[in-house]
């Protein structure tokens, strides 16, 4: 049995004055979206299983529905069920198809670095189009989201998750491994298997990583296919349009990024350990079977609060007893936000910055 009051591991209550930041932030955030052009929906915590597993590569808590008996589980990512959105409901939409989300997602379990598993997530879908002109809106609009917020230091890492693929597809050997053990070496930076292996030639992608600029370079010395180049091209007019920001390319960075395309980026900012937002180009399967080109992004609310980010001082004023109803209206029309006193409490217990005496507000 369980003490009463304690939480799962991973959960946790969020208490004032950090809830109140929390919802700040989400409204900055959709705000921002929504001024591009980004209208918001609003998905359901729980599904049918088996429509998250067409959106998600994520293990997810899950359950019988007593009223179907059919499994449901709880959403681990939002970005799936927007697609869905965007291929049933919204499929004889225009694209392309800007939609938002922000709400609360579940994971089986946390990781070293973000140990959470209820995280608050916003983020925005272009739907029918991974174009650069579609991926550079997309970044922008992060990036000018997260600068909304108050968070400094942002960064920008690139990633072409497809790249290993594409190369292997071109011809470049294999030696005795298969693409997915290749895959996974790169990923660890194993040099000496990829070597073992008779793979060497994707060892220089490992040291083709760094700054976005240098990375490139390195990346044009190889004998890359038309297509790559192509990419490498539209990723260095990507990067040059990002003013203010760093930004670093990792070509052969897969882990997290195994259902983007073309490109996949994570989003960083001063003093969190973790990433504050991923996303990337991708595909949306259609009912009938064919896909539709996406780009999108989404951002994890949750760091933003534990920087202390959102967290602006309320104007609250402490009404005494008997108080007119009016004027107490007029202040809260003027942006205050009053709280009545029931007896005789003090302002500063009621979290209260100004009372009201004779007629106007005082400091406490």
């Amino acid at each position: 049995m369980t003490s009463f009051g304690l939480l799962p591991e991973g959960l946790r209550d969020r208490l004032p004055p950090q809830a109140r930041a929390l919802a700040s932030l989400v409204r900055t955030l959709t705000d921002c979206c929504a001024a591009h052009g980004y209208e918001r929906v609003a998905p359901p915590l729980a599904e049918y299983e088996s429509s998250l597993a067409s959106g998600e590569g994520r293990e997810r808590l899950r359950f019988t529905d007593p009223v179907s008996q059919h499994t449901l589980a709880l959403r681990s990512d939002i970005t799936g069920q927007v697609g869905r959105i965007a291929v049933t409901r919204l499929a004889s939409a225009a694209r392309p198809l800007r939609l938002m989300y922000a709400g609360p997602v579940l994971r089986v379990r946390g990781d070293q670095l973000s140990p959470e598993r209820e995280r608050t997530q916003a983020g925005a879908e272009l739907i029918g189009s991974d174009a650069s002109a579609a991926v550079a809106e997309i970044l922008a609009v992060a990036i000018e989201a997260l600068a909304a917020t108050g968070l400094a230091g942002l960064s920008v890492d690139l990633t072409m998750p497809a790249l290993v693929a594409d190369l292997a597809d071109a011809g470049w050997p294999l030696g005795r491994a298969t693409l997915v053990q290749v895959q996974a070496w790169l990923d660890g930076k194993d040099i000496g298997a990829l070597r073992s292996a008779g793979a060497d030639a994707y060892v220089p992608l490992i040291a083709a990583a760094g700054p976005v600029r240098q990375a490139i370079a390195a990346l044009k010395q190889l004998d890359l296919p038309d297509a790559v180049l192509n990419r490498l091209d539209a990723i260095a007019a990507l990067a040059s349009g990002l003013q203010g920001v760093s930004v670093t390319l990792d070509p052969t960075e897969r882990h997290g990024f195994e259902y983007q395309t073309w490109l996949g980026f994570s989003l960083f900012g001063a003093g969190l350990m973790a990433e504050v937002g991923r996303g990337g180009a991708y595909q949306v399967t259609h009912p009938a079977g064919h896909s539709e080109a996406a780009v999108g992004f989404s951002l994890y609310v949750d760091g933003l609060v534990d920087l202390g980010l959102g967290q602006d001082a309320p104007r609250r004023v402490l009404l005494p007893v008997n108080t007119d109803a009016a004027a107490a209206t007029q202040l809260r029309r003027d942006g205050w936000i009053t709280v009545a006193a029931l007896a005789d409490e003090d302002a500063a217990a009621m979290r209260c910055s100004h009372v009201w005496a004779n007629g106007a507000v005082q400091p406490a």
